[in-house]
């Protein structure tokens, strides 16, 4: 099964991947944690309350040693060192079975040094270690003062990676619809779900039941005391605005400098981030087509036409794959994420219309992380193991067919890929989901800078507005961006990227509510 996620990583696909692994070269001194306190149980979650946990997690040294090349990407540069943090598998046993998170890691490169900087890119799925050492450039001045420090999430690359199903399967995959027409097609994407998550169970096993947010909340302030800060320090994009919310409600009296970019909306549940979605990629959408001299009414009537076109008749691709709507959509999907990527859409459109999908399927397996060779990333099975446990609800068909009109109302382009997501994606799901919206809020902790996007097409900038409600008063400070694109940090604003700068390198809170146009 194809998805449109419900929020994904803020990085275009295609980054070069750099891992870990090989010799030690002695790696470097990190300060001995001291035990954390019991964590305050999540009114939203099943989690239960973190146990006392013992010295052998709180005191382990990592052992940092240079990051190796993973397939046919290059290692990064010899400031980058690579190491494995023991968590336990399951939090309400501490002292039982343990699994490996992989970090990554580049000290500091100027003197006043105020401690670590933790990133999570989004996803949920998304790798850490293969995106830090590229995402460093857009960070230098941060680099400066902090060591920058990400990591890959348990049931993520390198962190005990999930993969559900092989090439073959996938590929076969794409062939069912995502919008069902007919009670065979739904029962065949129906079965496609229930048959994607037994793969999961198979791979995962007992970790399929421990891959939540929660769950990987609690890995990061392990990870802040193994490192040896006395406070967490964060950087949370997409998804990862999502997990810094779970980390200041469980650790509020932990929040050192928060900066959560293109943020997720806590009080939306599973058919509400749907219905963000259909309406910010819409927004998008209706903005691009401005910017092409269309009437954004005339031209989604025109994509939307397309679209049955080729749910009827899928195109013919250089590649001799054929491009089904479903690939269509993913296609239009990845170039509203950048404005810079506008052009790319403009001409596999043009394409798709005199009858070649090349273009459109070449985005969509940029988006879906399929090599030339016809090998796929695995983000997706992550993003799915992660976002199914944290879910409760579970939409039916019934449900779901009641609600088509609306989302097809909120977005003739998006709306029906996007309502049948939410009958689709945890059909029949081996594991129960915890909750039905996060619990962020965060009494007591220090101010945390929220930055949303009014043209963010994954995470409405609605989303920031309702984290600082869920937060707390005088807890979530938000900034506006009046842009293009999923995120706003380093995308071309230097009005935001001073105000995020200030925040966290001098502790200089903007007014809440500052614009920058």
């Amino acid at each position: 099964m194809m998805r449109l996620p419900r929020w994904t990583a803020a990085l275009a696909a295609g980054l070069l991947l750099a891992g870990c692994g090989g010799s030690s070269d002695g790696g470097g001194d990190e300060g001995k944690g001291t035990g954390s306190a019991p964590a305050s149980p999540s009114r939203s979650t099943t989690a239960p309350t973190q146990a006392a946990l013992p010295a052998s997690l709180t005191s382990q040294r990592l052992d940092w040693h240079r990051c190796e090349a993973t397939g046919t990407s290059s290692a990064p540069g010899d400031a980058w060192r690579c190491a494995t943090l023991k968590v336990p598998l399951d939090w309400s046993r501490p002292n039982g079975k343990t699994i490996g998170l992989a970090l990554v890691r580049a000290r500091a490169t100027g003197g006043d040094r105020i401690g670590s900087l933790l990133f999570n890119f989004g996803g949920p799925g998304g790798s850490g270690v293969s995106t830090m050492p590229y995402f460093e450039p857009s960070v230098s001045s941060l680099h400066e003062r902090y060591d920058l420090v990400s990591w890959d999430p348990r049931g993520v690359g390198a962190s005990e990676g999930v993969r559900c199903r092989g090439d073959r399967e996938i590929q076969a995959a794409e062939s069912v619809d995502a919008t069902p027409d007919t009670p065979a097609e739904e029962k065949a994407y129906l079965q496609d779900a229930t048959d994607f998550g037994k793969g999961c169970q198979k791979a995962a096993g007992p970790l399929l039941a421990h891959v939540s947010t929660t769950d990987t909340a609690r890995d990061m302030d392990l990870m802040r005391q193994v490192l040896g800060d006395d406070e967490l320090h964060y950087f949370g994009i997409s998804y990862g605005t999502e997990l810094g919310g779970v980390y200041a409600h469980l650790f509020p009296q932990r929040v050192g400098r928060l900066v959560l970019d293109a943020v997720v909306d806590p009080a939306a549940d599973t058919v509400g981030h749907a219905e963000n979605q259909a309406r910010g990629f819409q927004r998008a959408l209706d903005d691009y087509l401005k910017s092409t001299g269309q009437d954004p009414e005339q031209g989604s009537r025109k994509v939307a036409g397309l679209l049955g076109r080729i749910d009827a008749e899928p195109l013919p691709t250089s590649s001799g794959r054929k491009l089904t709507q479903t690939l269509a959509v993913t296609g239009i999907i990845l170039p509203l994420y950048s404005e810079s990527m506008w052009p790319r859409l403009t001409g596999a459109l043009k394409s798709a219309e005199r009858g070649d999908g090349s273009g459109l399927l070449a985005l969509a397996d940029e988006y879906n992380d399929r090599d030339a060779s016809g090998r796929y990333g695995t983000t997706t099975h992550s993003q799915r193991v992660i976002s199914c446990l944290d879910d409760k609800q579970r939409p039916t068909l019934a449900d779901t067919k009641r609600r088509l009109a609306e989302f097809r109302r909120i977005s003739p382009v998006f709306g029906d890929f996007l309502g049948w997501d939410t009958a689709g994606w945890c059909h029949d799901w081996p594991v129960p989901g915890q909750y039905d919206t996060p619990e962020v809020s965060a009494p007591g902790a220090a101010p945390i800078l929220l930055v949303g996007n009014t043209g963010d097409p994954a995470t409405p900038y609605e989303g920031a507005r309702r984290m600082a409600d869920e937060l707390g008063r005088g807890v979530g400070v938000e900034l506006t961006w009046k842009g293009e694109g999923h995120g706003a940090y380093g995308n071309g604003s230097d009005c935001v990227d001073s105000t995020v700068d200030a925040y966290l390198l001098s502790g200089t809170v903007p007014k809440d509510g500052k614009v920058c146009s």
